[in-house]
Order: C-alpha cells, then sequence, then structure tokens
C-alpha cells in the first residue's frame, strides 16, 4: 500500500539552504530520520508511520540529497552536522532523538559532540565514521569520474542496490518507483563527489575524520542503540562492536541476519520495534 498521500512534501529554509521533509506523528519526543550519503526521506518510507504511532518524526533531505539544495560545500561531518542543529533550530525543537543511517550516523555522532543537550538519544544504523574499512566503490567515489560515469536509469536501481542489500529481491518495487525520480534529479552528482572527497581517501575513510570520532565516543552520554546488518558490505559489522564499547550508555547492538546496509528498508518491522522499544526503554538488551 502506498503510503504517499500521508506523507506529503514540506519546504523550511535552513540558512540559505531550501530543505525538504516528510514529518508525522506526535509526541513528546521528536525522532529525525537522517538518511545516508545520496539519498533521501524516501529511504525512511517504511518506517516514518510505523514510528509516528507514538512519536512526532520528521525524515528530512539532508543537505545536498534529494529534493533539498545542492550547495558547493566541504559536506564535512561538522558541516553535515552544522545543517542538523539549523534546522532543528529552524523548526524550534530543542532537543531530539537521531536517527542516523550510514554518513549521517557519523553526523549525528559529531553533532552530540559538539551540542550534547541536542541530543537525547541516538539511534547508530550502519554507521559511518567508526573505522578507516568502506567499500572500495565508496572509495571509487573520490575520483570524479567513477561518479559522473553513473547515468540515471530505471533498470539500474536493482543491480545497484544489489551491493547495499543482502537480497535486491526482497525490496519492493513501489518503493523503487518512489526512489527513482530523487535518484534522477540533476545537479545529485557534485554533493557526492564533494563529501566522497573529503570523508575519504583511495585507502578508506580518512584518519581525520573517523579517529577524532573513535576518540571521543566515550564523551557522549545519551543512551545510544546501534543497528547494524550483519551482511553490510558498505560499513563492515566491526564497526558495530566498536561503537558499543565505546559508548558508555550504548544497548547491547542489534545485528540483523540476512541484511545488508539499509536495516530499515529490508527489515522494516523489526527495525521500527526496536527503535520504539528503545525509546520507551523496553529494550531489555543493556
Amino acid at each position: 500500500m502506498l503510503l504517499t498521500q500521508t506523507l506529503s512534501d514540506q519546504y523550511v529554509q535552513v540558512g540559505s539552504v531550501k530543505t525538504r521533509f516528510w514529518q508525522a506523528g506526535e509526541g513528546k519526543q521528536t525522532i529525525l530520520l537522517l538518511h545516508g550519503a545520496g539519498g533521501s526521506a524516501e529511504f525512511w518510507y517504511y518506517n516514518l508511520p510505523g514510528l509516528a504511532r507514538q512519536h512526532r518524526v520528521i525524515a528530512i533531505d539532508m543537505v545536498g540529497s534529494g529534493r533539498s539544495d545542492k550547495p558547493s560545500a566541504s559536506y564535512s561531518l561538522s558541516y553535515q552536522a552544522e545543517f542538523i542543529l539549523g534546522f532543528m533550530d529552524a523548526m524550534s525543537i530543542s532537543s531530539a532523538v537521531l536517527v542516523g543511517h550510514s554518513m549521517s550516523g557519523g553526523a549525528a555522532l559529531q553533532l552530540a559532540f559538539m551540542a550534547p543537550k541536542r541530543v537525547e538519544k541516538l539511534v547508530l544504523v550502519g554507521s559511518f565514521g567508526l573505522g578507516r574499512e568502506v567499500t572500495f566503490s565508496a572509495r571509487l567515489a573520490t575520483l570524479p569520474f567513477a561518479v559522473r560515469s553513473l547515468q540515471p536509469s530505471p533498470n539500474v536501481m536493482r543491480p545497484m542496490l544489489k551491493q547495499n542489500v543482502f537480497d535486491v529481491d526482497t525490496i519492493p518495487q513501489e518503493w523503487i518507483d518512489l526512489r527513482y525520480p530523487i535518484f534522477a534529479l540533476p545537479g545529485r552528482k557534485e554533493p557526492l563527489i564533494q563529501m566522497a572527497r573529503t570523508n575519504l581517501c583511495l585507502r578508506g575513510v580518512r584518519e581525520t575524520v573517523y579517529q577524532p570520532i573513535v576518540e571521543n565516543l566515550k564523551n557522549i552520554i545519551a543512551p545510544a542503540l546501534i543497528i547494524w546488518g550483519k551482511q553490510d558490505r558498505i560499513l563492515p559489522v566491526a564497526h558495530a562492536h566498536v561503537a558499543a564499547k565505546r559508548l558508555p550508555n550504548a544497548e547491547q547492538p542489534l545485528l540483523l541476519d540476512r541484511c545488508g546496509h539499509y536495516p530499515h528498508l529490508e527489515h522494516p518491522a523489526r527495525f521500527n520495534q526496536a527503535v520504539l522499544n528503545f525509546l520507551t526503554g523496553t529494550s531489555g538488551n543493556h
């Protein structure tokens, strides 16, 4: 069943960046859903309605992604964290639960260092920034021709998803159809190239990017839930253990079998329930 009737595009100005978001639900806690590099709100399509039964939930198109503006910028984790903070200010959100996937997991961690009082809880999903290891294709993105040579067409969507998920046949066609128009938007590649150059090199994640995060994890006091696909080929599951060991208030990581880099898309029901349990304090795997 298509849910887009209830998820309509809204926009807010974050500094100079016109920012698109989806919003649903009400509640004392606000959950911000933050997609990975080159993603969009559509990646939370199967999560937002379920989480919104008990909470106010907002899925943002991050700066440089989706239908949000795409300025020429560094796209460092600090830049992305400042953008999240700017969004919260623009929406009068004093503090929130941050659910950060991949690159935005790194940005959420950065924000937790910068402004700890603004982060109530953290959910890290296949998070970036916890070690050097990253898939070869991400390292190749530091070479602009590799990104520019990707021509969007409906036929490439499933083959491209194949390396990101455990079983591409489990991804519904309705989601592919929903995501394709975003994937085909003009101007999508330049921010991706800049993000890759700032955060990666051909050897992997830059030491200057991940080392400060790993060293500072011990200072993050927000309760944290770590969710990872056991078969994640983009960022290895070993990084989940780095976060679990070093974050003082981390729960036991939830490692999903038959799952790649998108637990929230591959196993939405389990993902949603785990997040809801974590927020209500009933997960019991502390």
